[in-house]
């Protein structure tokens, strides 16, 4: 089979496409044939050696985490799966793992059923950004309409399924984003929308029960000025530094610094797939096949598009 592969840190000319075999499977695992795989921040942040603390630096690594395919095989103790399902899923480890190839193996408590009406490249984009905004709901705690909360940074992959869940919820969300992000944002239930090359929302009046910063440029020193005196700053793109940093700080401070760190989980997916129902939609910004893969990549390095970036393998 053909996977993506890097032998050392580095740009995307790192990246190559080798042959390796068809991976076996034990009897609680399933084989996948890999349809479509998303493009998340962590790919290029641990291909470019800023995650080493947590991935190492053993070679070779892989890419991608979240993917959707069809059931090619499967162990003889699985269960609730058969050949020829059409599933998405993530793999356990991304800092050692990726599912940037033709066939991938995981064990069946890290894949569900693909609903019928989304496509492979929809159901692809689902688990590390649906992981995350689930996570950043739990760490809000409770919200009603009169908590009022800021995304900065809102329509990128984080964002589209963060708005969609919290309007379904009847928070009251502001949102920052680029000109062309504001239609979206408004459709996915943000009121007021602001477009950052226009305004600066940290020097407006306004102030912010929970301000959350998906564009890793804010940063909790600037939130500081338009956070309540007991507000919330969720950080999901951490510098390691900050993990243990912001323990500390928050014991001498009301306004928190919480530090997000999120693990895909059959709780949070049956949540995912019932707002769906519900009418959650999931924006495929670009679609690009395998062998396009490094530009894909510098595509999403580059920031500023809606929804997701996802790799389509035929």
């Amino acid at each position: 089979m053909k996977a993506i592969v890097y032998q050392k840190f580095g740009t995307t000319e790192v990246l190559q496409i080798v042959e390796q075999p068809k991976p076996a499977f034990k009897s609680d695992q399933v084989l996948i044939k890999v349809k479509a795989f998303s493009i998340n921040p962590m790919d290029w942040k641990i291909r470019k050696g800023e995650m080493t603390l947590m991935s190492g630096s053993k070679f070779p690594k892989y890419t991608g985490a979240d993917f959707a395919g069809i059931v090619e095989d499967i162990g003889p103790s699985v269960t609730g799966f058969k050949k020829g399902d059409e599933v998405f899923g993530v793999v356990k480890n991304i800092m050692k793992e990726g599912a940037s190839a033709e066939y991938v193996v995981l064990t069946s408590s890290l894949i569900w059923k693909k609903p019928a009406d989304i496509s492979f490249a929809q159901a692809a984009a689902i688990p590390i950004v649906g992981t995350a905004a689930m996570t950043a709901l739990e760490k809000m705690g409770t919200i009603d309409a009169q908590t009022n909360i800021l995304i900065n940074g809102a329509t990128g992959g984080f964002g589209m399924f963060l708005l969609q869940l919290l309007k379904q919820r009847g928070a009251n969300v502001t949102a920052v984003t680029s000109s062309k992000g504001m239609a979206f944002a408004k459709k996915w239930g943000a009121n007021p929308v602001i477009d950052y090359a226009r305004e600066n929302v940290l020097t407006s009046k306004a102030t912010y029960d929970i301000v959350i910063d998906l564009s890793g440029k804010m940063g909790y020193k600037n939130a500081r000025q338009i956070m309540k005196p007991k507000a919330l700053f969720l950080n999901p793109t951490p510098k390691p530094i900050e993990i243990p940093l912001s323990l500390f700080k928050n014991l001498f401070t009301s306004q928190k610094h919480i530090v997000m760190l999120s693990s895909p989980s059959t709780k949070y997916t049956a949540i995912l797939l019932g707002a769906l129902k519900n009418g959650l939609e999931i924006e495929v910004n670009k679609k690009f096949p395998f062998a396009g893969y490094k530009e894909a990549y510098e595509y999403a390095e580059q920031g500023g598009y809606i929804g997701k970036v996802v790799v389509e393998i035929s």
